[in-house]
């Protein structure tokens, strides 16, 4: 079962602030439809199909609305399927009526978002069955595309997974440039101790080698991460997390052929950056109806 997630909790003013500015950046990027307006009349109008070309989540449902109000003209949106939905090949997901030369200069934007979402989604989706039944965690990591973390991120819960932290407030995590820096782990979580002592936010360890897992057991933070540790040493570390009651989270080298050998190990959560960076965009289109 999917973790449950809603677009307007989602996205809450900060963070519709931002997408805003995100679409107003698109639209900018696409200049004027000087096609659309030398073929269309401004009174033109039409009714156009988005049509999903595979089996898909269809996640982007919402942006159509927001992409079309920055735009002149009339628009309608008629929505066939509802946020989230598996839908198979050749299913009508919405319906969009209006001035055609409106219409057809939101067309490209709203498939771009639509086929990059869904498509992280579908990602998600596919590592979240492989762990069905585990009792383990899936989560995405900050290896977002820039300006879309939100969104991205968004897709990854509608797919059934979890977000790690959406930025770098959320949750500080010492990895290896800062221990080093530090002198050693026990060092660099005092460091955040003392700078932020009553109002730190949870802290977690990037660790390497059993004896930086032990180490950091020992300085009572919140979350070890085991990073790119074989097999032998993940299990030793786990039990090691286990008996102090401190959650763990498998990181690196993690892929749809090991996700759930190394679930099935025990850890609280599993991050794969993949979710993110290597999905590949669903394939949507829209088409004016005859």
């Amino acid at each position: 079962m999917k973790a449950p997630i809603d677009f307007k909790i989602f996205f809450h003013s900060g963070a519709r602030e931002h997408l805003n500015k995100l679409i107003g950046l698109a639209l900018k990027e696409d200049g004027q439809d000087l096609t659309s307006r030398a073929v269309f009349g401004p009174e033109d109008t039409c009714t156009a199909s988005i049509l999903a070309r595979q089996e898909t989540l269809v996640v982007g449902l919402p942006l159509i609305n927001m992409i079309l109000d920055r735009i002149p003209g009339k628009g309608e949106v008629t929505l066939m399927v509802q946020e989230g939905s598996l839908v198979a090949s050749q299913t009508l997901v919405a319906h969009v009526s209006g001035h055609c030369r409106k219409i057809l200069q939101a067309e490209r934007i709203i498939l771009n978002f639509m086929a990059r979402l869904s498509g992280i989604a579908n990602l998600t989706r596919a590592y979240f069955q492989e762990i069905q039944g585990t009792g383990v965690f899936l989560l995405d990591t900050r290896k977002t595309t820039p300006g879309l973390r939100y969104l991205e991120k968004y897709a990854v819960r509608l797919g059934g997974g979890l977000n790690h932290r959406l930025d770098l407030e959320e949750m500080l995590m010492l990895k290896d440039n800062h221990i080093d820096q530090a002198g050693g782990i026990s060092g660099a979580v005092t460091l955040l101790k003392d700078t932020y002592y009553s109002s730190c936010p949870p802290i977690e360890v990037e660790c390497r080698t059993l004896d930086d897992v032990r180490e950091a057991v020992n300085t009572g933070v919140d979350r070890i991460m085991l990073d790119n540790m074989g097999i032998h040493e993940i299990r030793a570390a786990l039990k090691d997390i286990s008996e102090a009651g401190l959650e763990s989270e498998i990181s690196g080298g993690v892929s749809l052929h090991n996700i759930r050998e190394l679930a099935l190990l025990g850890p609280t959560y599993i991050s794969v950056g993949a979710l993110t960076h290597s999905a590949v965009a669903a394939d949507f289109s829209m088409s004016m109806d005859a």
